[in-house]
């Protein structure tokens, strides 16, 4: 199979979006730079398109071609696979088992399959999926092992598979800085346009079951394999009725239909690969969408490929005709300035600025509790209907039984209750008091988050736009209280004390949170308890800061 490098891909964004260029226009792009010889930019241009077939350097000119196979599907010849995963995160789950079968002629005519070791625990829920053992992965082959496998057994022929992205995410992690050629066919894509008005669900077991095909789906990726190719025989049987003889056609059927907003995606042309915030505006340069991004480049990119946003983000879309973008230090302060510019603008397609007004409370009222809009201890709540279950739950509550649950310990009355009902076969009565306690234990934890996160006393230190500056975030009460910028050498130890200094000359918050307190210290937490790899979270004392800066790292205080 086919693989290409990330400079390759840009350079098909590059040509996607530009047309066909100069071998020296085509270099300065790829590349970044301003000046580049004729000569250099023309093998430099050969080396990374050598063996693509996508891309052609004829003389002075690079452009994209299609010189791909492209056979009749009656003798079409491709390979569908399956991913069985410890998880959703491609970031952070692993494959465990691959499962493949080869289609030649309409027929299934071989098929790969085999475990792998993940090499971490497999979650309970899924073993129970799959029927998978972690005793049985322990002693399969390495990752990258059954991937190369899978590759040789693929070898040039396009893949298939359901919701391919899902798997291609995966696949494609494993292959480091390579990525496939083409973007597998997707199955569901597939019959979501040919059998539009016809089928309302294109799981594979909905498709499996519209279709009659022998093998069921069951979480297994061999047999999903086999179920997804048979599915796609009949897809293509139904492609044929159509018109569509060759496999380009059904490239075509399986490929996103191009959305409005397409044309647009000249807009984002220049956004740096930098941190920052972005600013969606219209023809009136009325801002109508805030945004922040770890890379500028890619996310503004992403908003015009074949995905949908949601609705609020598409109208915007619709309605785009300018973008503004600044360049930020680091994803924190990139998305400080974020919260800070949905509150200033009110931007019409941020729901999170709709979502920081619906903060609510539960407050006791005689013996029972109701919801608030008026701040008190136990709040802010962002899910209204998350808080009316909870105090329903809590009804007849103790204040010694609330102190209680809010220092972790359970309501055991409730779950006596539940096995009541559940023993007395009230089921209808016996699900609902669930939902409700469910409902309280999500209360209950946010709350003790947030009492949490008020007692913070962090120094974060994060890069600044300036080459060499570093900038400093100073967190006391659950609150920034500061940010400095911080340069360079002995500097640095004036901002970092000025810092500290505004921290312990503020009041604690005394009163209950607000909506938008509660925001900014969720955010802080996400930030704390997986910092990205430029942030440093530190204790607030000048000492240890300043150490840092200077690069003499002391251990870690107990």
């Amino acid at each position: 199979m086919q693989l290409a490098l990330d400079s390759l891909d840009r350079l098909v964004d590059i040509l996607e979006e530009r047309g066909s260029l100069t071998v020296v226009d085509a270099a300065r792009a790829l590349f970044a730079t301003s000046s580049i010889p004729d000569g250099l930019a023309r093998s430099l241009l050969e080396e990374v398109t050598a063996g693509d077939s996508r891309v052609v350097c004829t003389g002075p000119t690079v452009s994209l071609v299609d010189g791909r196979p492209d056979p009749l599907l009656e003798e079409v010849e491709l390979v569908v696979f399956d991913l069985e995963t410890t998880g959703l995160a491609a970031g952070r789950d692993q494959i465990c088992e691959i499962g493949a079968v080869r289609v030649r002629g309409l027929e299934l005519v071989d098929s790969f399959q085999s475990l792998v070791n993940p090499r971490i625990a497999l979650p309970e829920p899924i073993a129970r999926l799959t029927g998978i053992r972690e005793q049985e992965l322990k002693g399969a082959p390495s990752t990258a092992t059954v991937v190369r496998r899978f590759l040789a057994f693929a070898g040039d022929e396009l893949l298939v598979a359901h919701n391919s992205r899902f798997d291609q995410r995966f696949l494609e992690r494993q292959l480091g800085d390579r990525r496939l050629s083409e973007p597998p066919l997707c199955t569901a894509a597939l019959a979501r346009r040919l059998l539009e008005g016809r089928l309302r669900r294109v799981g594979l077991a909905s498709l499996a079951d519209f279709f009659g095909v022998p093998t069921q789906p069951c979480h297994r990726a061999l047999p999903d394999a086999e179920a997804t190719a048979q599915v796609l025989v009949h897809l293509i049987g139904l492609a044929q009725e159509i018109g569509a003889r060759r496999l380009s056609e059904l490239r075509s059927l399986a490929a996103p239909r191009k959305r409005r907003v397409h044309g647009k995606r000249l807009l984002a042309r220049g956004a740096p690969s930098r941190p920052g915030v972005y600013l969606f505006r219209d023809r009136h340069d009325q801002v109508l969408y805030v945004g922040r991004a770890r890379d500028l480049r890619a996310r503004l990119r992403s908003y015009f490929r074949s995905d949908r946003q949601r609705p609020s983000v598409e109208a915007a879309l619709l309605a785009l005709a300018r973008i503004e973008w600044r360049v930020l230090g680091s994803e924190l302060e990139a998305a400080l300035e974020e919260l800070r510019l949905i509150r200033e603008l009110a931007p019409p397609a941020n729901s999170r600025g709709r979502r920081r007004e619906q903060g609510v409370y539960l407050r006791r009222r005689g013996d029972d509790f109701v919801v608030s809009k008026q701040p008190g201890p136990l709040g802010p709540l962002g899910s209204r209907r998350q808080a009316a279950l909870a105090a329903r739950a809590l009804g007849s509550c103790t204040e010694v039984e609330l102190a209680g649950l809010l220092q972790g310990r359970p309501l055991p009355r409730l779950r006596a209750r539940l096995d009541h009902l559940s023993e007395g076969l009230r089921y209808e009565e016996a699900a609902r008091l669930r939902d409700r306690i469910e409902a309280l234990e999500k209360v209950v934890e946010r709350l003790r988050r947030l009492d949490r996160l008020r007692r913070l006393e962090l120094c974060l230190i994060a890069p600044a736009v300036e080459a060499g500056w570093q900038k400093a975030f100073f967190v006391s009460g659950g609150v920034v209280r500061a940010v400095r910028p911080v340069p360079p050498g002995l500097g640095a130890r004036i901002e970092i004390e000025a810092g500290i200094a505004a921290c312990r000359g503020s009041d604690p918050l005394e009163e209950a949170l607000t909506a938008s307190q509660a925001e900014d210290l969720m955010l802080l937490h996400g930030f704390i308890r997986r910092p990205p790899p430029e942030l440093s979270v530190l204790p607030l004392e000048a000492e240890r800061v300043v150490d840092h800066l200077s690069g003499r790292h002391l251990p870690r205080a107990a």
